[in-house]
This record gives structure tokens, C-alpha cells and sequence, in this order.
């Protein structure tokens, strides 16, 4: 346990839903801090470092394409055990087989289109988080929340 930090990017199908606030409202709701948000226009260099286990694969193009169509906004979250939170709270990465109320299974019918880019452990959150954000963008503070949240042993 501990708290650690993990990367959320709102991938273009949900800036162009609408649904930016709702998405980040899940993840307020459930306790999560945000330490750092932004609005960016991802460009071919990060796309090919973020993504550069799947380069070579026929589906990169079309992924590259659909990660420009509109700009992100790249979340650094903080919680106890936040990386694997997301990653419950995301779903599978196919919407179509993702459970009701996950994000992906409420929003999502798509393996592609599906809504949320989460960390998927420690090492990949540190060097995502590098990736997206400048050590200044990211902010420490605490939440007056935080005893409604945890037991005080738990952070």
C-alpha cells in the first residue's frame, strides 16, 4: 500500500462525446487526487514513443490517426494502490467486453475507441508520467478529504 501516482489520458473519442468532466468526475468521486491535468495535441514523436511496442503492427497508422484527431488531456491521479484502481476502474481495453460500470463498459463499444489510456503498473505510470508531464506540472498537495477516504494507517 502507499500512495502512488499513475497516468490517465482521455483519449479524442472522449473529448469529441463531450465527456472530458464525466470521466474526470469518476475519478474524483471515487477519491482519486488529480496532481497534474492538461489539454494537449499529441504529435507523431510521442505516439511513437508511447506506443512503441505496437509500431510495427498494422494498426498503427489508423491508432496514430485516431490519437490526433483531437487533442487528449493527459491526468496524473494519486491514491493508495492508484495504478491498479484505474486499471479496475478503466475495464478491459475492449469496451465490448468490459462490465458494466467500469468506464470502458459504460462508455465505451470499441477496443480502440475506449475512452481511457491507463498505466498498467509502476515502472510504465513513472516513465508515462515523464512522457506527459514536467516534474512542475505535477503538484503536491493534500486533500482535506483524506481521513474520509483512508484509515490513517492506509497512506
Amino acid at each position: 500500500m502507499g500512495l502512488e501516482k499513475t497516468l490517465v489520458l482521455l483519449k479524442p473519442c472522449t473529448v469529441n462525446r463531450g465527456l472530458i468532466g464525466e470521466i474526470i468526475g469518476i475519478f474524483e468521486k471515487k477519491g482519486l487526487r488529480i496532481a497534474g491535468m492538461k489539454m494537449m495535441q499529441l504529435d507523431d514523436a510521442i505516439l511513437e514513443e508511447h506506443y512503441a511496442h505496437l509500431v510495427g503492427r498494422p494498426f498503427f497508422p489508423g491508432l496514430k490517426r485516431s490519437m490526433m484527431a483531437t487533442p487528449v488531456v493527459a491526468l496524473a491521479l494519486e491514491g493508495v494502490d492508484a495504478i491498479e484502481v484505474v486499471r479496475q476502474m478503466a475495464g478491459p481495453t475492449n469496451g465490448r467486453k468490459a462490465l458494466p460500470g467500469t468506464i470502458r463498459g459504460d462508455y465505451s463499444v470499441s477496443g480502440q475507441q475506449n475512452i481511457v489510456h491507463a498505466s498498467d503498473g509502476p515502472e510504465t505510470a513513472k516513465a508515462e508520467l515523464a512522457r506527459f508531464f514536467k516534474p512542475e506540472e505535477i503538484l503536491e498537495y493534500s486533500l482535506c478529504t483524506m481521513g474520509s477516504l483512508y484509515a490513517s494507517d492506509e497512506y
